[in-house]
């Protein structure tokens, strides 16, 4: 039996936070390690721009981004990691599978409809202010994305179903038109993912400008785990673990002895101080050696890249190829 293909995307639109690593990059790079699957991880830096605008803030990103899967062992031996720049077959997919796309089907992804039901709130007479083509067309470069390697398994969070979804609507309508081309893909969610709440008690997210950055030095890790939001209990008051934020980051990263013994601690009335040091000198501790290697990675961005252009040059000896085939499906080829 085929190994199936996994593929997983990486938007470059800011510094990775707690939440990011517990959520998707931690299962993430553990599975690059399992030899039953090709394995596709990919720096999403076309769809960054969707929102991104600011060149140094992006290229700083992709460094950003890249650096800290690498600080945290992504078996780049195991499995191909590459840039989705550096991929020309990508945009160009993108463009033929528009031609097979609705824009009926486009008309309702969930970030088109929340824009326009934002204007529409605000009172706008334009439905599409604001919105521009990348953002209509989002989910049918995400989908060249998945097709372009033909992936079998999709991981993503609730809120990118539709997108999964809607590649593989768009790869059953070019299958029709044009013959058994791509493999239908399949959203995979893990449901035991952690989700982290942040500084405020929301979900920990950049766009609640509300996270604790994976990789901040001591000092500002430990300042950020201070401003943590905690209810006004007085230290001897017994605090609800499943009820509090401190606890859930420290379980997030904590073994199961550990955990348990923090949770005693906090039942028994630990002070909101103290709960917050203990959190701040195990994640410290947690993250000291790949902070090191993330650091030095950030200070060596020729190597960064290397690993890049190495990914790049793996992937293209399936893209090309496959983009061939496509082209020929569609009958874009030489007449002689």
């Amino acid at each position: 039996m085929s190994k199936q293909t996994v593929l997983t995307g990486i938007t470059t639109t800011g510094t990775p936070h707690l939440g990011n690593y517990v959520g998707a990059i931690r299962p993430a790079i553990a599975a690059s390690y399992t030899g039953d699957v090709n394995s596709y991880y990919f720096l999403a830096d076309y769809h960054a721009l969707v929102k991104n605008q600011d060149p140094a803030r992006l290229k700083q990103s992709s460094l950003e981004v890249a650096a800290t899967w690498l600080a945290l062992g992504l078996d780049t031996d195991k499995s191909v990691f590459y840039r989705q720049s550096d991929i020309p077959e990508i945009p160009e997919l993108s463009w033929i599978i528009s031609s097979v796309t609705a824009k009926g089907l486009m008309n309702r992804a969930h970030a088109y409809k929340a824009a326009v039901h934002d204007n529409e709130d605000s009172g706008s007479r334009d439905p599409d202010k604001g919105v521009s083509m990348a953002l209509f067309g989002y989910p049918v470069l995400m989908t060249a994305d998945i097709l372009m390697f033909n992936a079998n398994k999709v991981p993503v969070g609730k809120d990118q179903i539709q997108h999964v979804e809607m590649a593989r609507d768009i790869a059953q309508r070019f299958n029709h038109i044009y013959g058994e081309t791509f493999v239908l893909p399949e959203a995979v969610v893990d449901k035991h993912a952690a989700v982290l709440a942040g500084l405020d008690g929301r979900k920990m997210s950049k766009s609640y400008n509300n996270t604790i950055p994976l990789f901040e030095p001591s000092k500002k890790l430990r300042k950020l785990i201070m401003k943590i939001k905690t209810n006004s209990l007085e230290p001897g008051e017994p605090k609800d673990p499943d009820d509090c934020t401190l606890f859930d980051i420290y379980k997030a990263f904590a073994a199961e002895s550990d955990t348990a013994a923090f949770r005693q601690k906090l039942v028994k009335g630990m002070g909101w101080g103290d709960a917050k040091q203990e959190l701040f000198e195990y994640l410290d501790a947690h993250l000291e050696a790949p902070r090191a290697e993330y650091a030095k990675l950030i200070a060596d961005p020729g190597h960064v890249e290397l690993v890049l252009q190495q990914g790049a040059e793996r992937a293209r000896e399936y893209s090309t190829d496959f983009i061939g085939k496509i082209r020929k499906a569609v009958g874009i080829q030489p007449l002689g």
